[in-house]
């Protein structure tokens, strides 16, 4: 009999409906960095948002990142170039968190990552070897390498989102760490 699956990690529910057996493991980061992001956050206030304890990237730069940098790579995995959009929100990831931007930037997140699991959908996998230039230097990847870097690297983020998490609550939003001394000093 199967266990219940409403409190596993997404890679053990089972498959992702649509989604070709190859490229489940992107479907499954993706829908993980969704939950984790949202339970990791949850309650935070506009000054834990934007802490950067020791000068490290604040949770608000973490959320907008893995959700641009999905879109970036799924971008370079149907072999198109980054928009003038894409290059604005790259340009934008760092900026402060205001308290009424943060259901808009939760929201991005996970309309992004509907949208990356329909595209896997859709994806013929027999084109997954094909090459695709990444970036102005078109440096060389395929559609599997950029599809799975976008996901793993969404799921470094979220790592390094749950460190900084958990030190602006524990140690509070000025607060360097341990030592206690204010990263503004």
């Amino acid at each position: 009999m199967r266990g219940s699956v409403a409190n596993t990690e997404w890679w053990q529910r089972g498959p992702v409906e649509g989604v070709p057996p190859v490229l489940q493991p992107v479907a499954h980061i993706l829908l993980q960095v969704r939950e984790s992001v949202g339970e990791m956050v949850e309650g935070l206030t506009p000054a834990e948002w934007n802490a950067r304890p020791g000068g490290v990237a604040s949770a608000a730069f973490h959320v907008r990142h893995l959700t641009a940098v999905i879109d970036r790579l799924f971008t370079y995995a149907r072999g198109q170039a980054l928009s003038p959009e894409q290059f604005a929100a790259l340009r934008a990831e760092g900026a402060e968190l205001a308290a009424a931007d943060v259901s808009g930037v939760l929201a991005a997140l996970s309309a992004r990552v509907d949208a990356a699991v329909a595209e896997l959908r859709t994806i013929d996998v027999a084109t997954l070897g094909d090459f695709r230039g990444v970036g102005r230097a078109q440096l060389p990847s395929t559609v599997i390498g950029c599809l799975v870097h976008g996901a793993e690297h969404a799921m470094r983020h979220v790592g390094q989102l749950s460190v900084t998490v958990r030190v602006v609550k524990h140690f509070g939003p000025g607060s360097t760490g341990p030592s206690g001394k204010n990263d503004s000093a």
